[in-house]
């Protein structure tokens, strides 16, 4: 990418704070039961999981919500809950995020769907889903259109996130189709199943290469299949674009006048699941703020790529795509966000790696520093160092500290062989750090004991171990300052 097109995809990026889309589709809550395998089951040849920690989340449309709150952008979501208790998670959990005005409207006696995900070890183990898949009834679905089309009319561009799970029935899809068209909107549809007659007249549509093979009869093999398929969806239902996902290889641009192949932009492929709900929403972000079409579909293509390269249902933030349109180099590499480190141990557990944490102040880095970095290593495989932000600093040690700002101290720690991350926490404690890295050993210097060392009963409470490195006498930043001074 040249330095002016560099610049150009960052600008579009820092506008999506500017975006304002409505979202309407299939919400359900994507529910995750972590936990340990060491036995099987007397009762049955099962192994037996042992749950450490839950977590739930908004899926299907809702995960379309979640990047798009990511990426900074306004979102209106219009959606269907049951009355039962995922309902009520959902309701919960869609609005306490900012930048949402939701309308989850309550269909008495419908089950929310509800899809639970047993994982040990980094193993799937089994899924157990909960759904109900019937349209809505008819004078719901009219009051669901009717909030639609007034949110409609207050946004820039509207995403139809179809799951066929009820709530886009063909009515519903026309009704929207319409109503963006006498608005202005543009509205691109995520679609499910065979039959696109739902979405005739829809701007773009966003099959994967799976979906495109099943509406249209035809192979897609090679690129050349891919244009001659979309190119038929074009003709057959007026969409005026087909952004066909690929995967690992990336992405495809059809329209009337043009095609556009997009390689894939993951450096290593975890997790595929939800990527096209980041597609869709980036998309969607992009040509909310008036990205150009075929560089809207460039950031979503690179979105995906950052998402696939996350463990689990992730999402992207401008930072990380920015980062991955200008990536930094060499030391600075391995300076990030909490966000970005949490990603990362989660990915080295899955491959099997101990994952070490320390942190401290580090003003003035010295030989003792260096001692107890190396050591800090020595106990486990990847070794992430957190670092007090300057205002934390000046709490802890007084006004005149630190000596060096956070970015200078961050760079000195990144330079070191021992140091595999590099991030920053505001708190004076790095408990909440330590709470979202979840390490594998957590290390301090001989100077604590282990009742004294922040977070170690959390390490512990999750099979983690706490360690004490022995110090190297005579070193420590007060006293070289003192001599300084002297």
């Amino acid at each position: 990418m040249t330095n002016n097109t560099t610049a150009d995809f960052g600008a579009h990026v820092k506008r999506f704070c500017r975006a304002s889309v409505l979202v309407v589709g299939d919400v359900m809550l994507d529910r995750y039961v972590y936990g340990e395998v060491a036995r099987v089951s007397p009762e049955a040849p099962v192994p037996i999981l042992t749950v450490t920690r839950e977590v739930a989340m908004p899926g299907g449309a809702g995960n379309v919500v979640r990047n798009l709150v990511a990426l900074d952008a306004s979102v209106a979501f219009v959606s269907m809950v049951g009355d039962d208790q995922a309902g009520s998670d959902l309701t919960g959990l869609i609005g306490g995020q900012e930048r949402v005005e939701p309308w989850l409207l309550v269909q008495n006696g419908r089950t929310t769907t509800l899809k639970t995900r047993y994982i040990a070890q980094g193993q799937h183990l089994i899924r157990a889903d909960r759904e109900e898949t019937l349209a809505l009834p008819e004078k719901l679905s009219e009051r669901l259109v009717k909030i639609a089309l007034d949110a409609m009319a207050a946004t820039t561009v509207t995403v139809l996130s179809d799951y066929r799970k009820g709530v886009l029935s063909a009515p519903v899809c026309a009704s929207l189709i319409n109503g963006a068209k006498k608005l202005g909107r543009r509205i691109i549809v995520d679609p499910k199943g065979h039959d696109y007659t739902r979405y005739e007249g829809a701007d773009i549509v966003t099959p994967n290469r799976k979906e495109l093979a099943e509406a249209t009869g035809m192979k897609v093999d090679t690129e050349a299949c891919i244009v001659a398929a979309a190119q038929v969806l074009l003709k057959r239902h007026g969409f005026s674009a087909v952004l066909v996902t690929r995967s690992e290889d990336g992405m495809s641009l059809i329209t009337p006048d043009e095609v556009h192949h997009l390689p894939g932009e993951a450096r290593e492929v975890f997790d595929v699941s939800g990527a096209g709900d980041t597609v869709v929403a980036t998309l969607a972000a992009a040509l909310a703020v008036e990205t150009p079409l075929a560089e809207a579909a460039r950031l979503a293509n690179i979105a995906a790529g950052i998402v696939v390269g996350k463990v689990g249902t992730a999402v992207a933030r401008p930072s990380d795509i920015l980062a991955a349109i200008a990536p930094a180099t060499g030391i600075l590499q391995k300076i990030v966000t909490p966000a970005a480190a949490a990603e990362a141990a989660e990915r080295w557990r899955l491959r099997g790696y101990t994952v070490g944490f320390t942190n401290g102040c580090f003003d003035l880095l010295h030989p003792g520093h260096v001692h107890l970095l190396e050591q800090c290593r020595a106990r486990c495989q990847r070794l992430i160092v957190g670092i007090n932000a300057d205002a934390s600093v000046k709490r802890l040690k007084g006004p005149t500290r630190p000596v060096q700002g956070e970015a200078e101290r961050a760079a000195v720690l990144a330079s070191l062989a021992s140091v595999d991350l590099v991030c920053m926490f505001e708190e004076d404690t790095p408990i909440e750090l330590i709470k979202r890295l979840r390490p594998d050993v957590l290390i301090k210097g001989a100077d604590y004991t282990r009742e004294t060392v922040v977070g170690a009963e959390l390490v512990e409470s999750w099979g983690g171990s706490v360690a004490l490195a022995e110090l190297l006498p005579g070193h420590s930043t007060t006293a070289t300052l003192a001599r300084l001074r002297g």
